[in-house]
């Protein structure tokens, strides 16, 4: 009787590692950049914070109106009825108006105007009525109402954004409104990538129009990580189609250690099963191969070469994007300082059944939407198979069904992880 390997296949696999525990490794594992450099904030879009960021003052730096209207001591307030208070003058923002203002009397202003001094309140000017140089507001006005105190969004020495922060769009605005002009941020980290197989065929050298030879295939993996690595925003470099044979895998291991900071390959070099793989790793460094209980992507091989961290993904189209979405891109995080590492699956609705075995987690691709009541559902694109990289354009999130689970009905939650937040880096 043949005696049989474990395989993705399987119902039940045995000695595999857990997801979450491998996770635990790679982080233990890993050595965050400690590298970093200084730019200009328009250049620093996306880039991870590699030091706090504090207030040089407070913001708002002077008490102001929050609401075009008339500024007012609050003792002039009525307790019953109208009040007729004289209207000195105008502040505008940038434009203040500089005498003292006493009970009886008011300034018009306009939102963001310096508070004159001696108000507290300010009536909007649509509960206000002006007649002959005067204003006229009553018992319904609320002391201290549409005024915004100095400091109360950013005080002065605050710390406005952390070390691992990756900056977004109004991160760059408030940056520039506290007046700072550059920040440090991590190292860009440099990524070599290649796709290992003898079958592979690389566009760049394919004559348009040509037949394949018969098993060959487009070397779709190495596009598919390069424009992961650019949604990544690191500094990739292609190291193009690595053979089957030990030469050019230890000249691809050797250059990709030399030239970057990160390694990400796809294809036979992730299970480690030929001899001259298994030699190239002990020699040029130390590399784990594990079998994951995930589907897919069981097979992964993880550790370093020289100073680079190396990851060895399947060969599988999909199973190359789910394993990096779940293992390399949170490692780049990692490596870059990063303060959120991981995607944390949402609760959906499952609209249908969804099939799976118990003793590992599985990623299906799924389309998610909200319904008429604001709640998240999410269906399955169909047919899961590792091969087939359809699933993936056509889905727009994970879903992520729990190892010990064998299966979901319909109306069951599950764990969605989102596209839009699993490729944004």
């Amino acid at each position: 009787m043949i005696e049989k390997q474990p395989s993705c296949d399987d119902p039940v696999e045995s000695d595999l590692l857990p997801v979450d525990v491998a996770r635990q490794r790679l982080f233990s594992a890993l050595k965050p950049c400690t590298q970093s450099e200084s730019l200009g904030i328009s250049q620093s879009f996306r880039r991870v914070l590699a030091r706090n960021i504090s207030s040089p003052f407070s913001v708002p730096g002077h008490t102001n109106s929050a609401m075009d209207g008339y500024a007012i001591n609050s003792k002039s307030i009525p307790v019953d009825g109208e009040r007729r208070l004289d209207l000195r003058g105008s502040s505008w923002a940038g434009r203040p108006f500089q005498e003292m203002i006493g009970e009886g009397e008011a300034v018009r202003v306009f939102t963001g105007a310096v508070m004159p001094m001696g108000t507290d309140t300010v009536v909007i000017q649509e509960h206000a009525q002006v007649a002959d140089n005067a204003v006229v507001i009553d018992s319904d006005v609320v002391a201290g109402k549409n005024v915004r105190m100095a400091g109360e969004d950013v005080e002065k020495g605050q710390t406005v954004f952390s070390a691992g922060r990756k900056l977004q769009a109004s991160d760059i605005g408030v940056l520039a409104s506290l007046g700072i002009r550059k920040v440090e941020v991590t190292k860009r980290l440099k990524v070599a990538f290649f796709t290992t197989g003898d079958e592979l065929v690389s566009l760049e050298d394919h004559q348009p129009g040509a037949l394949l030879p018969e098993g060959m295939l487009f070397d779709s993996n190495r596009h598919t990580l390069k424009a992961l690595l650019d949604q990544a925003n690191v500094d990739a470099i292609d190291l193009g189609v690595v053979r089957d044979n030990e030469s050019d895998t230890r000249s691809a291991l050797v250059h990709a250690s030399e030239s970057a900071d990160f390694i990400v390959s796809s294809g036979g070099v992730s299970a480690g099963e030929a001899d001259y793989v298994t030699r190239a790793f002990h020699d040029l460094g130390d590399v784990s191969f594990w079998k994951l209980a995930m589907r897919p992507g069981r097979p992964l091989a993880f550790g370093y070469v020289g100073n680079a961290a190396f990851f060895g993904l399947p060969g599988n189209p999909v199973a190359v994007m789910v394993t990096f979405l779940e293992f390399v891109q949170p490692a780049i995080r990692y490596l870059c300082g990063m303060d959120q590492l991981e995607t944390v699956p949402l609760p959906a609705l499952s609209e249908s059944e969804l099939r799976k075995s118990k003793g590992r987690v599985e990623y299906q691709r799924g389309i998610m939407r909200v319904t008429a009541d604001g709640q998240l559902v999410v269906r399955s694109t169909g047919k899961q198979g590792a091969g087939r990289l359809s699933s993936m354009s056509q889905a727009n999130c994970l879903i992520v069904i729990d190892a010990e689970r064998d299966g979901v009905k319909a109306g069951d939650y599950v764990g969605v992880q989102p596209f839009h937040g699993l490729l944004d880096l």
